[in-house]
């Protein structure tokens, strides 16, 4: 990989992990669309890491919060609000684990083509302006129940499809089931902590076992340039979307399935 394609993926890693426009499907285009080598594994792994230290940091003191009111209240009769959140968190996990686990093989030898990704964008996008053109925006995360956390959990779990877009698939079953913007986008960028830190992992335990030449300033330079995209993305998304909607990510995604259509029926 040169320096200038090791830029360009690391910030469209770091911007769009937390865009409802989906972040796998920015970073296979590259090497369908313009002919780049396939980034690998390794790099993968550390634009990866990047955004996860982001989000983590951006969060750290909701995550402290979470964490400590789980331990301590998580299994008593009587819950406090922090405690249940945690919990909603780990429930909306479970689908994406079990879900990831038995398609992984599938989605890797059927699901990475340009199609797929230009239909799924297109679909996903449109039902992304539907329930932001419909939702009731009258609930945030303490409103949430175990019922809510399952279905955004499902919903989590489709995006194991390039182009569906993790926070967007999160973010729309969060605004059909009522939340505001921001607190469906807050859980969104919460419930992607587990997801990525466990992706982050087995893929760290591939490369490991993996016999190929590992370039560390190249995955330094991607997991740092994507750490900054991404903790200034989450900040401008959260200070944004309640006064601009979803429209604009809807119009792009349009936009770009629409570009991918016409590259896989033409050329």
């Amino acid at each position: 990989m040169s320096l200038f394609e090791i830029i360009v993926l690391a910030i469209i890693q770091g911007l769009t992990e937390f865009l409802p426009i989906s972040s796998s499907a920015h970073l296979i285009l590259p090497s369908a669309v313009l002919g780049w080598q396939n980034q690998g594994l390794a790099f993968d792994v550390s634009v990866h890491v990047g955004s996860l230290l982001a989000v983590m940091i951006y969060f750290r003191h909701d995550i402290v919060r979470l964490l400590m009111a789980w331990l301590q209240q998580g299994f008593s009769q009587h819950q406090s609000q922090d405690s249940k959140l945690a919990w909603w968190i780990i429930v909306a996990t479970i689908p994406a684990i079990i879900v990831g686990y038995l398609l992984k093989d599938f989605v890797e030898g059927y699901g990475r083509s340009a199609l797929v990704i230009a239909s799924t964008t297109i679909i996903f996008g449109l039902l992304l302006w539907y329930a932001d053109r419909t939702a009731k925006l009258t609930k945030s995360m303490a409103d949430m129940s175990w019922k809510n956390a399952i279905l955004i959990g499902i919903a989590q779990a489709i995006a194991v499809i390039p182009g569906t877009s993790r926070s967007g698939i999160t973010m729309t079953a969060g605004l059909m089931l009522g939340l505001d913007r921001e607190s469906a986008a807050r859980f969104s960028f919460l419930l992607s902590i587990p997801v990525i830190l466990g992706a982050g992992l087995l893929a760290t335990v591939d490369l490991i076992s993996s016999p190929a030449l590992v370039d560390w300033l190249a995955l330094l330079t991607g997991a740092l340039i994507s750490f900054v995209c991404a903790y200034t993305c989450i900040f401008l998304f959260l200070a944004w979307i309640s006064r601009i909607g979803m429209l604009p990510f809807v119009i792009y995604r349009l936009l770009l399935g629409t570009v991918l259509l016409v590259y896989v029926f033409v050329y």
